[in-house]
């Protein structure tokens, strides 16, 4: 379906940022859209507009109540002047996975991908060259009824913005670095029957403590383990885990406490179609330590939208420092970061038939 929405262009363009110094998420481009939700007229007025504040009433329920999500995907110029997005149509789905936790109406996905690529077509020209580069989109969902106690909202705003951004991880020299993660035994991110599946702000809110923690500790994340018997790994940051031991790759299943992942999933598939042994099972973080030790384990990646693939050079259990490959970047980690790259931006061929053009 065509969607056919209002646009009103700013009078006043921003300067362009310097593609050399583009930090993640800290600059934002000439426009935004905007869209409407009530039970009386469903998902209407979607329009473009300049860039600028949202009008929200002190009472919304977002505000009070933290009903709302968000998603993250990003728009990469090819070399033949070409706009792509990846698996739009994944995170459209993802956002309707929240929406129904969250007592969040349903925003059909032609919809969803629809916006993205008319904002994205207006504001093309802040889409960066630079290799490692890319126009990262936030598109949200907010409740903006104005009232005091827990009930779901009856109005809605869906909302997208833009970001032109570097490299996630602002490591010396950029390319794929090692990071270093400390393994959180205190705080948990999810709980069996709670909002972990969901891409919700309150499950990243609840983690920067642990996140300060490890900072403080010289580590750059830390990896997640369950909330009952703070055992088994779960997640790596804001992103998901993936373990290399012997002639298998292991990733922790999605049980509920998990994001579900877009990268995550791209990875499965390429894995797959590689002939690569792939298995989505518990793991615990003992096993890992020891697999480590006795050299069976030979890599870790995160794999997310923000950083694509993510290697880890060192985990930090307690008061033990582990390395892994000497702290190098693993043979497979870069093969998926170059091919799933390679996809992303063009410049290899998208046999998985994963990108949109816009």
């Amino acid at each position: 379906m065509l969607y056919d929405f209002k646009i009103q262009k700013t009078l006043s363009p921003k300067q362009k940022p310097d593609p050399e110094a583009l930090k993640f998420g800290r600059m934002f481009t000439d426009h935004m859209f905007i869209m409407e939700y009530s039970t009386e007229n469903d998902w209407h007025d979607g329009r473009i507009v300049p860039y600028g504040p949202i009008p929200l009433d002190p009472a919304a329920a977002s505000l009070h109540y933290s009903q709302q999500n968000f998603e993250g995907l990003k728009a990469y110029n090819t070399p033949d002047g070409r706009i792509l997005l990846f698996r739009p149509y994944k995170n459209a789905a993802r956002v309707n996975t929240t929406n129904e936790r969250m007592c969040i109406p349903q925003l059909p996905e032609d919809l969803f991908v629809g916006a993205i690529k008319a904002l994205v077509s207006l504001d093309r020209d802040w889409i960066p060259d630079k290799p490692g580069t890319s126009l990262y989109i936030r598109p949200f969902i907010i409740a903006d009824d104005a009232f005091l106690g827990v009930h779901p909202a009856e109005h809605f705003k869906f909302i997208i913005i833009l970001s032109p951004v570097g490299p996630y991880y602002d490591t010396p020299g950029g390319g794929l670095q090692p990071t270093s993660i400390l393994v959180e035994d205190e705080y948990i991110r999810a709980a069996p029957g709670g909002t972990g599946a969901a891409k919700v702000g309150g499950n990243y809110a609840g983690s920067l403590k642990a996140q300060q923690k490890a900072k403080d500790l010289g580590c750059d994340q830390v990896m997640w383990l369950d909330a009952i018997e703070h055992s088994f790994v779960e997640e790596i940051g804001t992103s998901n885990a993936f373990f290399v031991i012997d002639d298998e790759v292991i990733t922790p299943p999605l049980l509920g406490t998990i994001l579900p992942g877009v990268t995550r999933d791209s990875v499965i598939a390429l894995l797959q179609k590689w002939g690569v042994k792939v298995s989505e099972r518990k793991i615990r973080i003992e096993d890992v330590a020891k697999a480590i030790e006795d050299g069976s384990l030979t890599e870790i990646f995160a794999t997310g939208t923000a950083a694509v693939i993510s290697p880890v050079g060192k985990l930090v259990i307690k008061d033990k420092s582990l390395v892994i490959r000497n702290g190098q970047v693993g043979e497979l980690a870069q093969r998926m970061y170059d091919t799933l790259s390679g996809i992303q931006t063009g410049t290899a061929p998208d046999n998985m038939g994963w990108t949109v053009e816009v």
